[in-house]
């Protein structure tokens, strides 16, 4: 019977080829990335001479080297019209935004609006009780001072919210205005003054008479208008007072008063300053 040595019906690897060695038959050897068995005794002919070799796997074609294009931490790749290419990293908060069909990825903001809020201050009113004089300007809640803002650009927006419940004068009219000026003095008494930058007028409010004698009233203003219409500059800090106007009759009027349960924010004066994200 004959015997069958199975050492020698297997594949021996042996490496990269090298012209020096003498290889034999089932020998296996890599060449330029491709595999081959050798089929008859050989040193020194080359894998790809079919004499003494046959191929038993073929190299694949190379990937791209993607080193020469990404070069940054944060790049992202991505193919253009032509090939592939680099995006760099965007800024902090920016997203990654697809245009469509036939056009490159890219970083945009987040869109917060046409405005942000920049500055909010407010104060309650204090209860005061004031002469009614006709034709007078009366400021309201001396005593809290006064809000102040400084736009960072004409185009800023303020808006103004200014509620007071009141006690005044039967058959009389009255009128909410916000005065403003760039210090916190010599403010006015004087109904048709420039220092109330916005004004209602004396007759915007009447508390009624005959049948409607109600001299109980809530009053509230609510303005936004932009810093430019008030004649503001930028980087010019200002300051903004609650004011109540008396035409007629004479008598008089109380202003941030709480009664019948109504909570001391009823009384309020506040600006909110918002600027323009363009």
């Amino acid at each position: 019977m004959a015997t069958v040595n199975l050492g020698s019906i297997k594949f021996n690897w042996k490496g990269a080829y090298s012209g020096s060695t003498a290889y034999a038959v089932d020998d296996v050897v890599s060449y330029n990335g491709s595999s081959y068995v050798c089929t008859a005794a050989s040193t020194g002919n080359l894998p790809t001479d079919t004499n003494f070799w046959d191929q038993m796997s073929s190299a694949g074609t190379d990937g791209t080297d993607l080193t020469t294009t990404l070069t940054t931490q944060g790049d992202i790749l991505y193919r253009n019209g032509s090939g592939l290419q680099r995006l760099g990293a965007g800024t902090s908060g920016q997203y990654l935004e697809t245009k469509g069909t036939g056009q490159n990825p890219v970083w945009s903001t987040v869109s917060s609006g046409a405005y942000s809020i920049a500055q909010f201050t407010a104060f309650n009113l204090q209860g005061e009780t004031h002469a009614g004089a006709t034709n007078t300007a009366y400021r309201v809640s001396s005593g809290s001072g006064a809000l102040t803002i400084t736009p960072t650009a004409t185009t800023d927006l303020l808006q103004f919210c200014y509620a007071t419940n009141v006690e005044g004068q039967q058959s009389a009219y009255y009128g909410q205005a916000i005065g403003m000026q760039t210090s916190n003095s010599g403010w006015t008494s004087n109904t048709s003054s420039g220092q109330l930058a916005i004004d209602l007028g004396e007759h915007a409010q009447g508390m009624g008479s005959g049948a409607d004698s109600e001299r109980y009233q809530h009053l509230e203003m609510n303005i936004t208008i932009s810093a430019g219409d008030l004649g503001m500059s930028a980087g010019t800090q200002y300051y903004f007072v609650p004011y109540i106007t008396c035409h007629s009759p004479a008598g008089q009027i109380q202003t941030g008063k709480n009664s019948g349960g109504s909570t001391s924010n009823a009384n309020r004066f506040s600006i909110m300053r918002y600027t323009s994200n363009s």
